[in-house]
C-alpha cells in the first residue's frame, strides 16, 4: 500500500508539471513591458521625424490602435474562455503614449520655434558660447581634414542680439585647432549657421574655419579621463606597429582617432565595426573580469557589487558620459545580467525599462542607429542566442563552441535588417569574421584596460604590458583584411523600409532551410572548408 501511495503521490507532481509545462515552454519570457517600450519609442521616433505634426498623428493614431487591439484580443479570448488582456495594463500603455506624445510634441516645438533654428534658413552667422558633449570625431571628406562635434548651447549673439537660449549644435571645424578639446569643456565659436542633414533634435549645424575664440580650463574629472586615454595611446604608438597601436585604444575605450583609415575600411567590410565603439560589450567583458577576479579572491557578494558599480562608472567616465556610452552602459549590464544569474526572464523587462527611461531623458536616442542596433543586439543576446545554443548543444556541439557561433549569428541576424535600411548593405562574411575573432576580442579589451591604469604610473611598465595585446590585434586586423578581400563579402541591398523588409526574408529563409538536415550538412561542410581554407590563409 505503502509503495502504491507512495508512486501515486509522486505521479501527481509530474501530472501537473506536465500541464504546466506547455504555459511555461509558451511564455518563457515576461513580455508585459514590450508593447510600452513599441509603443512610446515609435512615437518618439515619429515626432523627432515629422515633427509635431507627426507627433499628434502617432499619439493619436497609436492609442487608437492599442484599444482597438485590446478589445479584438479580449473578444477572441471571450470565445475561447481565455483570458485576456488586462486593462489596468492597456490603460498604463495608453497613458505612457500620452505622456511620451506630450513630450516630444513641446520639443518639437521648441526646437522648430528657435531662433537659432530660423537664423539656419537664412546661413546667418552667429557668435556662440556652447559646452561640448563629446569629443571631436574626424570626417572622413575630401579637402582639409574636419571635425564633428555635439554640443549644447548657452549663449548666442545673432545680428547684435544677445540671446540666452539652450539647444543642441553640432559644430564643423578644422582639426588641427579643434581635435584636443575635451568634452565638457565651454568654448565660444563663431561661425555661419547651416540646416541639420537629418532630423535628431539639433536646432542647426555650425560651420567655422578658424579655431575657438575662447577656451575654458576642462573640469578636474574630464581632464583626469583625457590625461588617462591619451597615455593609452602614447604607449600604444610607442610599443606596437602604427595599425595595431591606432586599433588598441578604440576596442578599449572607442578612441579611433589614431586609426589607420585601410583598417577602418576593413572593419566596415567584414561587419565589425561595432568593436571599435563602445559598446555593451565593453561593459560585459570589463565588469564580467571584475567579478571573476573579486569573486575568485573570495570578496562576498555585497563588496563585489559595489566595486563592481564603481569600476562601471569610472569606466563610463573614461569612455565620455554621453547618451551612447551611457546606454552601452545600461544594455551591456543587462546582457551580462542576463548571463551570469540565467534568468533570461527578467532580462526583457529590464530591457523594456532601460529603454524607456533612456527614450525619456534622451529622445533624441528614438532615431540614433546606435541606439537600435545596441537593443536589438541585446534582445538578440538574451532572446534568441539562449535558444540557439540549446538548439545546437542537442545536435552535439560543445558549449564553448555553441556559445560563441550562437552569439554571433544571434547578434548578425537580428541586426541585419537594421544595417540594411540604414547603410544598404549585407554583410554576408559578418558572422564568420565574427566568430573569429571572438576569442581574441575580450583578452584585447582586458589588456588594454590594465595597460591604461599601469601607465598613469610607469610608461615603460605599461609598454610591455602593451605587448601581451600585439599578437590579438594583429590576428583581428588579419580577419579583417581577408574578410574584406572576400569577392560580394557585402551585398547591396535597397535602403529605408525595403532594404529591411528584403534582409529579415532573406535570413528568415535561410534559418526555415537550415531546419532541413540536408541543408545543415551541406551548409556545416562549406563553412568547415571555407574557414579551415581561410584561417590557413591568414596564418600564411
Amino acid at each position: 500500500m505503502r509503495t502504491d501511495a507512495a508512486s501515486e503521490s509522486t505521479a501527481v507532481p509530474s501530472t501537473a508539471q506536465a500541464s504546466a509545462a506547455p504555459t511555461e515552454e509558451f511564455l518563457p519570457f515576461d513580455v508585459r513591458l514590450v508593447p510600452a517600450a513599441v509603443v512610446c519609442w515609435s512615437i518618439t521616433a515619429v515626432g523627432i521625424l515629422g515633427g509635431p505634426g507627426g507627433a499628434l498623428v502617432a499619439t493619436a493614431s497609436t492609442g487608437t490602435v492599442v484599444l482597438f487591439g485590446s478589445w479584438a484580443l479580449h473578444l477572441v479570448a471571450a470565445r475561447r474562455t481565455a483570458t485576456g488582456p488586462s486593462w489596468a495594463g492597456v490603460a498604463t500603455v495608453v497613458m505612457l503614449a500620452l505622456c511620451f506624445g506630450a513630450a516630444i510634441w513641446l520639443q518639437m516645438r521648441a526646437v522648430a520655434e528657435h531662433p537659432v533654428a530660423a537664423a539656419a534658413e537664412n546661413r546667418a552667422w552667429i557668435t556662440a558660447s556652447v559646452r561640448l558633449e563629446e569629443d571631436p570625431r574626424r570626417l572622413s571628406s575630401a579637402g582639409p581634414s574636419m571635425v564633428l562635434v555635439k554640443a549644447e548651447l548657452d549663449r548666442v549673439d545673432l545680428v547684435g542680439t544677445a540671446l540666452f537660449v539652450g539647444g543642441r549644435v553640432s559644430i564643423i571645424a578644422p582639426e588641427s585647432s579643434w581635435s584636443a578639446l575635451l568634452p565638457g569643456q565651454e568654448i565660444t565659436v563663431r561661425g555661419r549657421l547651416g540646416e541639420p542633414s537629418r532630423p535628431d533634435m539639433t536646432v542647426a549645424v555650425i560651420r567655422t574655419s578658424a579655431p575657438p575664440v575662447t577656451v575654458a580650463e576642462p573640469g578636474t574629472i574630464s581632464a583626469a579621463a583625457g590625461t588617462f586615454r591619451t597615455d593609452l595611446t602614447a604607449v600604444a604608438q610607442n610599443s606596437m606597429p602604427p595599425d595595431r597601436a591606432g586599433l588598441l585604444p578604440g576596442l578599449v575605450v572607442g578612441d579611433i582617432s589614431r586609426m589607420d583609415e585601410t583598417v577602418a575600411e576593413n572593419f566596415r567590410a567584414a561587419g565589425l565595426t561595432h568593436l571599435t565603439a563602445v559598446s555593451g560589450a565593453n561593459f560585459s567583458i570589463l565588469i564580467g573580469a571584475v567579478l571573476l577576479v573579486l569573486r575568485g579572491v573570495g570578496i562576498g557578494p555585497r563588496a563585489t557589487v559595489v566595486v563592481a558599480f564603481v569600476v562601471l562608472v569610472a569606466f563610463v567616465i573614461v569612455a565620455r558620459p554621453s547618451p551612447s556610452v551611457l546606454r552601452a552602459a545600461v544594455m551591456g549590464s543587462i546582457g551580462l545580467l542576463a548571463l551570469v544569474t540565467g534568468r533570461r526572464r527578467q532580462a526583457v523587462p529590464a530591457l523594456c525599462g532601460a529603454v524607456l527611461a533612456l527614450l525619456a531623458w534622451w529622445p533624441r536616442l528614438a532615431v540614433d542607429v546606435g541606439f537600435v542596433l545596441s537593443v536589438f543586439a541585446t534582445a538578440g543576446l538574451v532572446l534568441v542566442a539562449p535558444i540557439w545554443v540549446d538548439w545546437l548543444r542537442g545536435h552535439g556541439w560543445p558549449r564553448t563552441a555553441a556559445e560563441v557561433v550562437a552569439v554571433a549569428a544571434a547578434a548578425h541576424a537580428v541586426t541585419a535588417p537594421v544595417v540594411a535600411a540604414m547603410a544598404g548593405t549585407f554583410s554576408v562574411v559578418g558572422v564568420a569574421a565574427n566568430v573569429l575573432v571572438a576569442p581574441v576580442v575580450a583578452p584585447i579589451t582586458v589588456v588594454g584596460i590594465v595597460t591604461a591604469v599601469i601607465a598613469t604610473v610607469s610608461t615603460s611598465l605599461a609598454e610591455l604590458t602593451a605587448q601581451l595585446a600585439s599578437a590579438p590585434l594583429w590576428w583581428l586586423i588579419a580577419v579583417a583584411e581577408r574578410a574584406a578581400s572576400v569577392p560580394a563579402a557585402g551585398i547591396v541591398t535597397p535602403g529605408g523600409l525595403w532594404g529591411a523588409v528584403l534582409t529579415l526574408c532573406g535570413t528568415a529563409a535561410l534559418l526555415a532551410s537550415l531546419r532541413l538536415k540536408v541543408i545543415r550538412w551541406i551548409a556545416a561542410a562549406v563553412s568547415l572548408a571555407a574557414l579551415a581554407l581561410w584561417t590557413a590563409d591568414v596564418l600564411w
